[in-house]
């Protein structure tokens, strides 16, 4: 399962490691597409690279911090810096590939 994250633990885990995090929102339509994609992968990559979901209207501060202007936007840490950033629906197989090419 991708971890929920908020404000008290977004910085904790995002520290170590490698992190996808997932800039979504209920009412928006292609995060709720981009929602399993990520679901998919927190359980393929386990022990590999750790996955977040952060929902924008409870975490508005998180999102401006990383320049997060639409949704979804799915942002990739290594060791709490961001490494990668991709704007809009991204397949499978294109995230899969950026978080191994961090491992």
């Amino acid at each position: 399962m991708a971890i929920e994250l908020t404000k008290e633990n977004f910085q904790s885990s995002i520290a170590e490691g490698v992190t996808l995090v997932d800039f979504w929102a209920p009412w928006c339509g292609p995060c709720k597409m981009q929602l399993p994609i990520v679901e998919e992968l927190s359980k393929e990559l386990e022990g590999q690279a750790k996955i977040g979901k952060i929902n924008v209207d409870n975490e508005p501060e998180i999102a401006s911090q990383y320049g997060v202007m639409s949704i979804p936007t799915l942002i990739l840490f290594k060791d709490g810096q961001p490494v990668d950033k991709m704007v809009g629906l991204t397949p499978k197989e294109a995230l899969k590939s950026k978080i191994l090419a961090h491992v």
